[in-house]
């Protein structure tokens, strides 16, 4: 007795998709001080935001907190989150003398001078991001309080109300919608003409290069998965892409076991991409959770090839680390 066919299913597999250089300096970060330092190492919040990698890395011997004090006295490795950490954080680690690593992305680095730079020239500064996000958290914390203002929307650019609009700059968090942002810009530079802007677009090119890749397929499939973790901010963000691209369905799910089969049962196309902090191989479970109900054939549809690599932190490379 022969097996019933499976229907088809054509997926269009976004790419860029998944890991960028920020992300895999993180985690190589915490599994180098692992190797060099054995087990545990100590992360504060999580290195990035994907449940599968903190599990993994915690299955090899990192300890993931929240604040410093929930770390003993010693000499364990501590290594900050990619998404950067306020000015008092690293300062802490110094008087207690702790083996302080920083992971922060250089692309989120480059934010923190900025407004720095900004701040020291006598400017008040316009933060665009998501309240309460530990980028966001980490970027305001760079400055005395008082010197840098938060904004979500247009709205907010309606109700701001500064001293002076003859001072003004703005940065942005590194993992916004790209759309949503250059209105939220475009009214800040209307209302306030002099305001200065970033030498170069602060939503970094990974970020950018994923909500392209999915602006490119969402308009040709039934449906389209992101796999990613809720908390993780560009993850999503290209959800909402998906959706203001016309895709029917759009879903974030951490990973196959997620995916609700009541709404994707019935395509015959489907788009998949993976946030910056979402690993490959759940990518991959993804794809043969379909195979198995599915005849599948899947096209990669490329709109950007990405080279960019970012190197350890010094305390981890070469001599040094030695």
């Amino acid at each position: 007795m022969t097996a019933p066919s499976k229907p088809p299913l054509d997926i269009l597999l976004c790419a860029p998709r998944g890991f960028c250089a920020g992300v895999v300096r993180a985690i190589d970060a915490v599994e180098r001080a692992l190797t060099l330092h054995g087990a545990p190492v100590y992360v504060r919040h999580e290195i990035v935001h994907n449940k599968y990698v903190v599990e993994s890395l915690r299955r090899k011997g990192a300890v993931f907190v929240e604040e410093l004090d929930e770390i003993p006295d010693g000499d364990r490795p501590v290594i900050f989150s990619a998404h950067g950490v306020p000015k008092a954080v690293p300062a802490a680690a110094l008087e207690r003398r702790m083996f302080a690593i920083d992971a922060t992305c250089p692309l989120v680095t480059k934010v923190h001078r900025e407004a720095e730079v900004h701040h020291k020239r006598g400017r008040h500064v316009i933060l665009i991001g998501h309240e309460g996000h530990p980028e966001v958290v980490g970027t305001m914390g760079q400055l005395p309080a008082g010197a840098i203002t938060l904004i979500e929307s247009v709205e907010d650019v309606e109700r701001l109300s500064p001293e002076r609009t003859d001072n003004l700059a703005f940065v942005t968090q590194t993992t916004l919608s790209v759309d949503d942002t250059r209105a939220v810009v475009a009214a800040l530079q209307a209302r306030f003409p002099a305001i200065i802007a970033p030498h170069k677009e602060d939503i970094c090119y990974a970020t950018t290069n994923r909500q392209e890749a999915v602006k490119r397929v969402a308009p040709l499939v039934d449906g389209v998965l992101v796999v990613g973790s809720p908390n993780s901010s560009n993850s999503q963000r290209l959800r909402e892409v998906a959706e203001r691209a016309g895709c029917p369905v759009a879903r974030l799910v951490n990973g196959a076991r997620e995916i609700d089969w009541s709404l994707f049962g019935g395509i015959r196309r489907l788009g998949i991409t993976a946030g910056a902090s979402a690993p490959e191989v759940l990518v991959e479970e993804v794809i043969d959770a379909f195979a198995e109900r599915y005849d599948v054939a899947v096209q990669t549809v490329t709109t950007v090839t990405e080279d960019v690599f970012f190197p350890l932190p010094r305390e981890l490379r070469g001599e040094a680390a030695e």
